[in-house]
């Protein structure tokens, strides 16, 4: 976070430029209205710098030219060209439209000499800006102790707090500031180590959740409540574990804190590490026995977590701790169902590798391979279908993943399911243990582009285009054994009255895959399918061709 003092000020020849009823004192209102756009515009963009002080670049044109230079002259600390504007007279309290004042600045920029010269013009040293910011919080937002305690001594209220409820020592804890927290602590009176802002949180909680390691030791050593916890119920371990401050997640565990204590919506730190993508610190929790299996009020346990990222690292420090990798969420969504969605094909492959259930089914009765069907996840498609699924398995409206398929049109994807469905038949009947290791190591079911097999493609795609009849390829299909649901997702694609060809084709190399897979002759198999179907004529005219082509191959070789 960077406090920036430079002023957004319009050109003098661009000023020069504008007609002399708008360059006058009446368009002041319309300037100040257009400034105070920009500060809500820019204000809107973070919290976090509204709570600090970070927009006070964005000052607009509420001044005179003669007080936005007195405010100049106070961030740079340049007294003596101070004392010449308030010998013309310059408002020294005048405010930008952020409310603040020239000690503002002063304090913000460490200027001692001009803080001591407003301070000596008696300006008010506890005005607030537009945040709730005095010059006394800033000068410990940003570290200045000189300029601090000269606000001390002048009088300043040490116990003022901004906006957000925010005191001296929780901007100074922040920000690290170690010089000014121990001034705080041991020069001022009446401060609380554990007073807390407007979302509860104390001085620990922010050292913690910006990593401020010294502030944290600083912290403890002065007994600070390390359970604390603010309106979330985050503790200081909380907030450290999901921004990934490792060492300050380490100082925390060592004085001894519960590693398992749940926010409102049931997150532990490790949760909230895994959420964050901070292997280093879920590495540290896994090992100091933090529970893996926790569960959120949402029924989600760190692996729903690093899958919803797509964290492989954290997964598998994870699955190396003995997370239960089928837990299911409030949807009754595993991790596995969230990988899918996501669309992380590593995480995909690495759950498989645990050997998740596949065909678990989430609050819609949705497998992973239904919503990798509906969504067009071809990759993650071929992982699902090489590890193997029930695909008879429907959904809330009953339908099997090659429906959903086909009625997203998804037509590759289609294809792939059909052929795994004749591969897992044509598996259960014929592969033996010795050859089921070489087809699994190569098996596919996405579209073949091998050299080795072009010509026998090309003889599917002129047989399907310009021999077939309409509705011959369906007795083809039924002929070779696909069912009727396979042949109405072949059929679910349009692409007008010649639909039939393309269909034709896709049911040709599908039942081609199936053929090669078995290591079978593609030109036997053709020839009594044809035969099976009455067009012995063409069935002759194929097998005269292929025998005629010495380059054909015979027998085409399995994948």
């Amino acid at each position: 976070m960077i406090f920036c003092f430079k002023e957004r000020q319009k050109s003098s020849s661009a000023v020069a430029r504008w007609p002399a009823r708008r360059r006058g004192r009446g368009c002041q209102p319309a300037l100040r209205r257009r400034g105070r756009r920009w500060g809500r515009c820019v204000a809107a963009v973070s919290p976090l710098c509204r709570d600090m002080g970070d927009d006070l670049a964005w000052e607009g044109d509420s001044l005179l030219q003669s007080e936005k230079e007195f405010h100049d002259a106070a961030k740079r600390n340049d007294t003596a060209r101070m004392e010449e504007l308030i010998r013309r007279g310059v408002d020294i309290k005048a405010k930008n439209n952020a409310e603040r004042t020239a000690l503002h600045w002063a304090a913000g920029a460490g200027s001692v000499d001009a803080v001591r010269l407003l301070l000596e013009h008696d300006v008010p040293v506890d005005d607030e800006d537009s945040f709730g910011m005095n010059a006394l919080l800033l000068s410990a937002w940003f570290g200045h102790l000189r300029v601090l305690q000269i606000l001390v001594n002048a009088g300043a209220k040490i116990k003022h707090v901004n906006r957000n409820g925010r005191n001296l020592l929780h901007c100074a804890a922040q920000r690290g500031h170690i010089q000014v927290m121990e001034f705080i602590m041991e020069d001022l009176e009446d401060m609380c180590v554990d007073e807390r802002d407007k979302m509860d949180r104390t001085a620990f909680h922010l050292a913690a959740e910006y990593g401020q390691l010294e502030v944290v030791e600083f912290l403890i050593r002065l007994g600070c409540s390390h359970s604390a916890k603010d309106k979330e119920e985050n503790t200081a371990l909380h907030l450290a574990a999901k921004n990934g401050h490792l060492s300050v997640l380490e100082k925390i565990i060592d004085v001894g804190v519960d590693f398992d204590e749940k926010n409102s919506e049931g997150l532990t730190a490790l949760h909230l590490a895994a959420e964050g993508g901070h292997s280093h610190c879920v590495k540290l929790l896994v090992e100091v026995g933090a529970d893996v299996n926790a569960q959120t009020q949402k029924k989600m346990n760190c692996l729903h977590y690093a899958a919803l990222h797509g964290y492989e690292e954290i997964a598998r420090i994870l699955m190396d701790a003995g997370i239960h990798t089928d837990a299911l969420n409030h949807q009754n969504a595993s991790a596995m169902h969230i990988a899918v969605l996501q669309n992380f094909p590593a995480m995909v492959k690495l759950l498989i590798s645990a050997e998740c259930d596949l065909d678990i089914p989430d609050n819609r009765q949705q497998t992973s391979l239904h919503i990798a069907a509906e969504h067009g996840r071809q990759d993650i498609a071929e992982m699902i279908l090489i590890a193997g699924v029930n695909l008879k398995l429907t959904d809330k409206q009953g339908k099997t993943s090659l429906d959903v398929a086909a009625r997203g049109n998804h037509i590759i994807l289609v294809d792939m399911i059909i052929k795994a469905d004749r591969f897992y038949k044509w598996k259960k009947d014929n592969l033996n243990s010795d050859s089921g290791s070489w087809v699994a190591k190569h098996l596919t079911f996405k579209q073949d582009h091998r050299l080795e097999t072009q010509h026998i493609r090309s003889v599917m795609w002129r047989l399907a285009t310009k021999y077939l009849k309409p509705g011959e390829w369906k007795k083809l299909a039924h002929n070779w054994k696909f069912t009727d649901d396979h042949i109405r997702a072949i059929e679910q694609q349009w692409t007008g009255t010649k639909s039939y060809r393309e269909h034709g084709h896709r049911m040709l190399l599908i039942w081609l895959h199936g053929v090669i897979t078995a290591g079978e002759n593609p030109i036997k198999g053709l020839y009594e399918g044809l035969v099976g179907i009455g067009r012995r004529d063409l069935a002759e005219s194929i097998r005269k061709k292929a025998n005629a082509d010495s380059t054909s191959p015979r027998k085409c070789t399995a994948m």
